[in-house]
């Protein structure tokens, strides 16, 4: 679980820098999902009798995190001039 909160302070760091802020967004989301996926384990390893519903908040986590990202990073092409 520490691992996982180290994950979510680290992935805070690049919001101070002067980075587009796609970057930020990006590292954000990746470390809050690394880190919310490290302290779910942790979590597991603690209760280990209450496994399918945490294997079923770590796999809905996965998914929805990679998801969403992909959804933030579509938007963010804004609109073809093209046609």
């Amino acid at each position: 679980m520490g691992f996982g909160l180290f994950l979510w302070l680290w992935g805070t760091w690049p919001l101070v820098s002067r980075r587009s802020p796609l970057y930020k967004l990006h590292f954000l989301s990746v470390s809050d999902t690394l880190g919310s996926m490290a302290i779910m384990i942790g979590v597991l390893l603690r209760i280990p009798r209450e496994w399918p519903l945490l294997v079923l908040a770590l796999i809905s986590l996965a998914l929805w995190n990679t998801i969403l990202g992909y959804v933030l990073a579509y938007c963010s092409q804004g609109e073809d001039t093209d046609g």
